[in-house]
């Protein structure tokens, strides 16, 4: 791979970088360089990813190297270095396999995202670069990493850490006691990355745990990948054992950092939660009562107890003055609130103080433990209610100093409000016990307002530099006041993307001159609703494969559905594009999600249209690359709910600030900044990497403001315009679609990948890095004959940008041609969604197209001066001897592809798609009587019996000797 020097630091890239990448790369190194704190936006496709890992790791190679160097001859040093001696480039191979980072002061890079999935993508990234050597390491949670059969099946993942933690502290754990013999093995240890599926089936073979596995190779590692919450929390950051001293705390997708920041500083808690505490409690200290008749026999009096009836009495009355504490406070109709030190004051009230709440934090813990591993009986009590009282002391708690409180005091607002019973929804029935004797509850909201918060505690831990980054952070200077950090290095990259990928709309109106305006007072306004159906149904017509449209929240589409479907729009859309629905519930949403891109891999649709929500799933993290999304639709303006008290405190949080600050926010400022921001991530979908194009139009008037226009990511401003009438706007997105797929390369094939499974993850990223990875099937279909074929560019980024890095290191420009053939595909089902690609019988029949091929293979013979006979390919023979009178023995071809493009041309279309349902129906059912009605009206013929016989290959197992005996018969009858 190349080697590119930046800053004086030799950093190996897959390809040359394109000038964006490497602008990113020097910011990221100046950021390590200088120990400085880092805000990095670069749009997606742009190879955000990619750049990061590889100037970080590029760093980190030589800070290692000098640091070893310097360690041997006993000058140990702490300094930065920018430099790259002789000596040093020796040690840098074997700096990347060194098995101590602690020993002698080594940083390590903690590489975070938002959710595991990213993180998997970004691992993907690193196991494809050149420094796929170092060390590396992923923490994830028991939920998703214990292979335990008793604990695995635990659905509440608190109940799920107790009952571990138990296992673990008794030895009873079969898995977890195997780590320390294991932890050595080849498989574990060797130079592969391992992100978390790997980790659980290497657990899996070896009968070890991967949760504890994932922690011993984080002691070695020299990059760690882990979600936010394990370092922004600071309970997470202490369970998880997380160093961040002298480290480098990379924040990739930190669009939802500020929002994570305040979410893991703050927490809820109702009065049945105390009330269930209370009863928790009353129900352990049952189980000390001996030869008692009304002892709870659901409890087992031979599980260990780290607490005595002493301290039961005790913490049960500090519950019972906590729910009286708070039943006392006067509440308002609003609600009432207080600042962030009345939380100290409450729980004083408790008895709960700095001196004891570690004591009384500790007894909790230990009675959950309790309740959650004491007996199997499905209606136990499982410790709900003392979570809730321990993640409330955590977070209070999580410091004690007189400076801790005092920005307590500023950057959090306790908020006391009445909840009906009869429009609260509970999950236990120990609550509803609980309420029962009730009219209301009362909710504790205790909020935190900053992030400054939360990162002024990570700078706390003597960080040694933090590198916030994502494709949507703008605008930056909003950003930098809120997270209250110093920021020394900024950047705002530009997109990679040209004018004719990419096209920006403002739909002000809609087919019937109806003014497209979502906001609150027009929601239910039934003329715009209507409006805005046909529009995105006009829309539909034009735009080709995936259609993503996003409403601002779940109840507004739900309200279009219902009015689109009693007006006839919803059937509209479907008869064009199937539509998908973005489910509330997590359990569903997989399959939804492949079913869609399934629909848009089928070449019996047009595509498809999924609708859903900004700040939804679909609106973070998935990729919708090429035809799996060419146009995104926004309906509105995604603001938070207006009325909501916590959205009505931050404002008011804000304009205090702003008092006192001119540089921070306006509430309403940050009011109208959540939405774009939210717009700028469901943007960011449509275009994935360097060749991609789609649409992006803003149905909603209010997006001409000349205010929120500059709130849209950067690269996207010179791209958006207004549009006057509905019907040209139409004509021009139409136009844009057909000159894009003439003038830019064709896409990939259309992916057949689950998703959220490896496969997916590689492919994915890989679009979203700037850089293609084909899967094993992949042809490259050149349909543009005017563009030169890539054999003539051998050092052209466009190449190498649709290879995989290993072909890149590798390719020579000689076998270009031989590279570039059809792979050949595995199963039938596979060479028929090849051959819808490939094949285009309107206009030039595949004969030609092998003939051109033929001549491509002559003219290189001619250079080499050499006479070669062209000699006709695969089926060209069979199709020769069809028109022969001979009677010469036909012979279906070997290769799948070749046997599918005979079939097609041998078929006429509606023979041939008549030919691709039965064999689609066949894969599903598996009903080969079915399958051989159709293939006995098809092929058997004299001519076409050869094809008949071929079928053979593809049948199941069970099938093949009763066809092969058909066919037997069938040729004595001939």
């Amino acid at each position: 791979m190349p080697e590119v020097m930046i800053s004086g630091i030799p950093v190996s890239f897959p390809f040359e970088p394109y000038e964006v990448q490497r602008a990113y790369m020097e910011k990221v190194i100046e950021s390590l360089q200088n120990n400085t704190n880092a805000l990095l936006e670069s749009p997606t496709g742009t190879g955000k990813t990619l750049s990061l890992l590889c100037s970080s790791l590029a760093w980190l190679l030589v800070k290692k190297a000098q640091l070893q160097m310097n360690a041997q001859v006993g000058n140990f040093s702490e300094h930065s270095g920018g430099g790259f001696s002789g000596n040093l480039k020796e040690s840098l191979k074997a700096s990347g396999k060194s098995k101590d980072n602690t020993s002698w002061g080594m940083p390590k890079i903690i590489y975070s995202s938002r959710t595991h999935s990213q993180l998997t993508q970004a691992m993907q990234e690193l196991k494809r670069s050149s420094y796929r050597h170092v060390k590396a390491a992923v923490l994830g949670s028991r939920d998703q990493m214990c292979i335990h059969p008793e604990v695995s099946k635990e659905t509440n993942n608190m109940n799920k850490v107790h009952m571990c933690q138990l296992k673990v502290k008794s030895r009873t754990c079969f898995f977890y006691n195997n780590v320390e013999s294991k932890k050595e093995d080849r498989s574990i240890k060797g130079d592969d990355i391992l992100d978390i599926e790997d980790l659980v089936g290497v657990g899996k073979k070896l009968k070890c745990c991967p949760y504890y596995l994932s922690k011993e190779l984080k002691q070695d590692a020299d990059i760690i990948f882990m979600p936010y919450n394990y370092i922004l929390d600071p309970k997470s950051r202490k369970a998880n054992g997380v160093e961040l001293m002298n480290n480098i705390v990379i924040l990739d997708e930190a669009h939802n950092v500020e929002k994570m920041c305040e979410e893991s500083a703050s927490l809820q808690i109702r009065t049945t939660d105390v009330a269930l505490c209370i009863d928790e409690i009353t129900h352990v200290m049952k189980s000390f009562v001996e030869n008692n008749e009304e002892m709870d026999s659901t409890l087992d009096n031979t599980t260990p107890k780290d607490f005595t009836c002493d301290d039961l009495c005790i913490l049960k009355e500090m519950m019972l003055a906590l729910e009286k504490a708070i039943d006392d406070i006067s509440v308002g109709s609003e609600g009432t609130t207080y600042p962030g030190s009345f939380i100290f004051e409450l729980l004083s009230k408790a008895e709960i103080k700095d001196h004891n709440q570690m004591t009384v934090i500790t007894l909790i813990e230990n009675l959950i433990q309790y309740l959650s591993t004491a007996n199997a009986s499905p209606f136990q009590r499982k410790g709900v209610g003392l979570q809730k009282i321990v993640d409330l002391l955590n977070v209070v708690y999580s410091g004690t100093t007189h400076a801790y409180k005092e920005r307590v005091k500023l950057c959090y607002k306790v908020h006391i409000s009445v909840e009906d019973k009869k429009n609260k929804k509970s999950d236990s029935w120990g609550a509803l016990k609980a309420t029962s004797t009730k009219t209301s509850e009362r909710v504790l909201s205790y909020w935190c307002f900053s992030p400054g918060f939360g990162m002024k505690q990570l700078l706390e831990q003597n960080v040694k530099s933090i590198i916030l980054t994502s494709g949507t952070l703008a605008p930056l200077k909003p950003l930098i006041s809120e997270l209250g950090i110093p920021i020394g290095v900024l950047l705002e990259n530009p997109h990679i993307v040209k004018a004719n990928q990419i096209c920006v709309k403002i739909i002000g109106q809609g087919p019937d001159g109806t003014p497209l305006n979502s906001n609150y007072q027009n929601r239910d306004n039934p003329k715009y609703i209507s409006s805005l159906g046909r529009t995105i149904l006009s829309f539909c017509r034009v735009v080709p494969d995936g259609v993503l449209v996003f409403f601002p929240s779940y109840p507004i589409m739900s309200k279009c559905q219902e009015m689109w479907q009693n007006d006839g729009i919803w059937s509209g859309i479907n008869n064009i594009k199937p539509i998908f629905v973005e489910p509330q519930r997590k359990d569903t949403f997989n399959a939804i999600i492949n079913d869609f891109y399934s629909k848009i891999s089928d070449p019996n649709t047009k595509g498809a249209c999924f609708m859903a929500v900004c700040r939804g799933k679909v609106s973070e993290g998935l990729d919708f690359a090429d035809m799996n999304g060419r146009a995104v639709i926004i309906t509105g303006l995604p603001f938070p709910p207006l009325k909501d008290p916590r959205i009505i405190l931050k404002k008011k949080y804000l304009e205090e600030l702003r008092v006192q600050n001119k540089d921070y926010l306006s509430g309403d400022e940050w009011y109208a900044l959540e939405a774009t921001r939210a717009v700028n991530q469901a943007i960011g979908r449509v275009i994935r990497h360097k060749n991609d194009y789609g649409a992006i139009l803003l149905c909603d008037g209010r997006f001409n403001s000349p205010k929120l226009k500059n709130q849209l990511s950067a690269w996207l401003r010179d791209y958006i315009n207004l549009s006057n009438k509905f019907g040209e706007t139409v004509s021009e997105i139409c136009r844009f679609f057909k000159n894009a797929e003439t003038s830019l390369p064709a896409p990939r094939l259309k992916p057949l990948l689950p998703y959220e499974s490896n496969v997916n993850y590689k492919e994915s990223n890989a679009a979203s890095s700037g850089v293609s990875f084909p899967l094993a099937n992949t042809r490259i279909i050149n349909k543009n004959p005017q563009k030169k074929s890539v054999s003539q560019y051998p050092n052209s980024n466009e190449v190498y940008a649709d290879f995989s890095m290993d072909f890149y290191k590798n390719a020579q420009a000689s076998n270009y041609l031989n590279e570039f053939r059809p792979k050949e595909t595995k199963d039938l089902f596979s060479a028929l969604d090849c051959s819808n690609d490939s094949v285009k019988t309107e206009q030039q029949p595949l004969v030609t197209i092998h003939k051109r091929n033929a001549e491509e293979v002559s003219l290189n013979a001619v250079a080499k001066k050499k006479k070669l006979k062209i000699k006709a390919f695969g089926f060209e023979e069979n199709l020769t001897k069809i028109n022969d009178s001979s009677n010469i023995e036909r012979v279906a071809p070997e290769s799948l592809i070749d046997f599918v493009k005979e079939m097609k041309v041998l078929l006429d279309g509606e023979k041939y798609k008549q030919f691709q349902v039965s064999i689609s129906a066949y894969k599903k059912e598996g009903n080969y009587t079915k399958l051989l009605e159709t293939l006995i009206s098809l092929l058997e013929n004299k001519k076409l019996f050869y094809l008949f016989k071929g079928m053979k290959r593809f049948l199941k197992e069970e099938h093949k000797l009763e066809f092969q005996k058909y066919c037997d018969d069938v040729k004595l009858d001939r």
